[in-house]
């Protein structure tokens, strides 16, 4: 498990990454990737927010089990992920 995890850090890692070094807004980018990954499909993730991107096998195998991780959470918890998100999205906003 304890590779798994690594390799989930990696990839998100390599997506703010990804954003940072293509000069756009790495909070939009990782912003939608977060409200995707909660609400959405993995497919949804490709044709979204990592549309731009050049994603490989591994990547998206892992891609696939974090969001296996996250459909997985219990409903409660993934609703206050949901509002957490919302809260921040609505902060930006006020910016």
């Amino acid at each position: 498990m304890k590779g798994s995890s690594a390799l989930l850090l990696a990839s998100l890692t390599l997506l703010c990454t990804c954003g940072l070094a293509t000069g756009e807004d790495s909070d939009e980018v990782f912003m939608a990737f977060l409200q995707t990954l909660l609400v959405g499909s993995t497919e949804e993730l490709y044709e979204g927010p990592l549309s731009k991107y050049d994603i490989n096998e591994d990547a998206k195998a892992a891609m696939t089990e974090l969001k296996s991780c996250i459909d997985g959470l219990q409903p409660v918890h993934k609703e206050e992920l949901v509002k957490l998100l919302v809260q921040v999205l609505g902060s930006q906003d006020d910016a």
